[in-house]
């Protein structure tokens, strides 16, 4: 027996051609006389006929839920029928108890648009496919996402530039969507595709970029700062719609966050700094032009291809993507930045500084030196202290130490190791609280000139020997870092032009350290060689 009414058809249409009688094909295939003879009308079985819809409890009530629709037609926009109107309704004036909420809600969602084409008040959505050149347009927009840094789980911010031609896309994760992050996200994103758009870049209506939206037109009143960006880079700025409908004007970029963040943010990333993230999104970008973009011919690389060489060139200078500011040092040697504080060295207070802010870092300058630099904080009201910026204040109040926030912020980051914490501890015993710790301060001044694993193998050796002074640990770090480079110098001639360069010790330990008792040298035992003269020659 055929599995299939196509395959019955074709059985009974083949032994027809053999000259077998209707009788004898009904009897074969078990079949009547009319699906015999549908059969070989058409090869095809007509199409299975639609069974009539059930009568549900809802269908008295149909016409006055059409009518309570038509007249929202013409009723002021805020005093429509909601669906829970609309029930409650059913339920006072026409007593239908039998009727549920969830038929009315499935029955007004279907039937609210019909009625609304049927009154010549709406259309159906559509869209319509675009052609777009190579080298000629973009896209641009931000996504959030959720990132597991450095153990905590916080919202970043992906940015993506997306060309529209190849479908070439930049990705980068920033702490924040503002406008540095904005301007720094365009430099990358540039400088890896080598060029810019030569006609449009679709963007939304971004706080960065854009300052007033005016009216429900397409011109807007742009941040100064975005103007000139876009000047320098020659882009030229479409702002969508605002809204759903211009995210579809958009909607290259829209779909890709979306593929980015599902194929390659799946599951939550973890990882130590934006930095390190970054960098492995840097490489999925390269490994993402392997691929075709739904029924495209050629992959994203093979596109892009054709597509960088009719780019733009870049400007030859660069554009300073940081927020300048100006503020003071308060009397705890701490700016604050965007709501949140960051130390600067204790010489600067009461001066006022220049602070550089990026989307991931802030830099201080002090004229034209730079004198600190920290990873931008992510939430408000927070602080970012470096202890080394305090230390000329805690050799003067020793007693400060232990209770300082910038030393428990040394510990979560593990600057301030456990091998510190062990020295401390066995100096204090030595020495006293003060000059204990005031040694520990003087050790921490020495990573100034010395770096930081040999200055920790350093404090492990003077702590075996039980040396516990500055000196001893400065010696044991430059042993460690002599043995470190593991290639020693041969020794070089006598020299009156050249000298050894020493590293000098700072001058707060230099003016700390213990008196030396020993006699100062004396050249009286050479005094002896002076008695044996040669005698004078005779004038002749």
């Amino acid at each position: 027996m055929p599995n299939s009414k196509v395959d019955l058809y074709a059985a009974i249409r083949r032994d027809a051609r053999t000259g077998m009688s209707t009788r004898a094909l009904m009897r074969k295939y078990g079949v009547g006389f009319n699906t015999v003879q549908r059969a070989l009308t058409s090869a095809l079985p007509e199409p299975r006929k639609k069974m009539r819809p059930r009568a549900t409890r809802l269908d008295p009530y149909k016409p006055v839920i059409d009518a309570i629709l038509r007249a929202d037609l013409t009723a002021p926009r805020k005093q429509r029928h909601t669906v829970k109107r609309i029930y409650d309704r059913l339920l006072d004036e026409h007593e239908a108890v039998d009727v549920s909420y969830q038929m009315v809600r499935a029955y007004v969602a279907a039937r609210r648009e019909e009625i609304r084409l049927q009154a010549g008040k709406g259309v159906v959505e559509a869209f319509v496919p675009q052609t777009h050149r190579p080298g000629a347009e973009a896209e641009v927009d931000f996504g959030d996402v959720t990132v597991r840094l450095a153990g905590e789980l916080v919202t970043c911010y992906l940015f993506a530039f997306r060309l529209s031609y190849s479908g070439k896309a930049v990705h980068r994760i920033f702490a924040s969507a503002g406008q540095e992050a904005f301007f720094e996200g365009h430099v990358h994103a540039l400088n890896v595709l080598g060029g810019v758009p030569t006609e449009k870049v679709r963007y939304d209506n971004l706080r960065a970029a854009v300052a007033q939206v005016l009216g429900l037109s397409r011109r807007r009143v742009e941040a100064e700062r975005w103007t000139a960006f876009r000047s320098h880079y020659g882009i030229d700025a479409l702002y969508c719609q605002p809204g759903i409908r211009g995210a579809h004007e958009k909607g290259g970029v829209e779909g890709q966050i979306g593929w980015f963040r599902r194929n390659h943010l799946v599951p939550v990333p973890e990882v130590d700094t934006l930095a390190e993230l970054n960098a492995m999104i840097d490489r999925w970008d390269q490994e993402d032009d392997a691929r075709r973009i739904r029924s495209r011919p050629r992959t994203i690389g093979e596109y892009f291809a054709a597509e960088q060489p009719l780019l733009a060139p870049l400007p030859e200078e660069p554009f300073e993507t940081g927020r300048l500011s100006t503020p003071r040092v308060d009397r705890y040697s701490q700016i604050c930045v965007r709501m949140n504080r960051y130390s600067v060295p204790v010489r600067l207070i009461g001066r006022t500084v220049r602070v550089m802010l990026h989307a991931s870092e802030l830099v201080v300058y002090d004229g034209r030196e730079e004198v600190a630099r920290h990873e931008r904080l992510i939430a408000r009201n927070g602080s970012r202290l470096e202890l080394d910026h305090y230390l000329e204040a805690l050799i003067r109040k020793p007693g400060a130490l232990p209770g300082a926030t910038a030393l428990d912020q040394a510990r979560a980051a593990g600057r301030f190791t456990p091998m510190h914490d062990a020295w401390w501890e066995a100096a204090v015993k030595a020495h006293g609280e003060r000059d204990g710790t005031r040694a520990l301060i003087e050790v921490l001044l020495l990573s100034r000139h010395l770096p930081h694993e040999h200055l920790v193998t350093g404090l492990a050796a003077a702590l075996k020997t039980g040396a516990l002074t500055a000196d001893a640990v400065a010696l044991e770090a430059r042993k460690a870092a002599d043995a470190d480079t593991g290639v020693e110098e041969p020794p070089q001639p006598p020299s009156t032009t050249s000298h050894t360069a020493i590293a000098p010790l700072p001058a707060a330990v230099r003016a700390n350290l213990p008196p030396d008792k020993r006699p100062l040298p004396s050249v009286a035992p050479y005094d002896q060689l002076l008695r044996l003269r040669r005698p004078d020659h005779p004038t002749p």
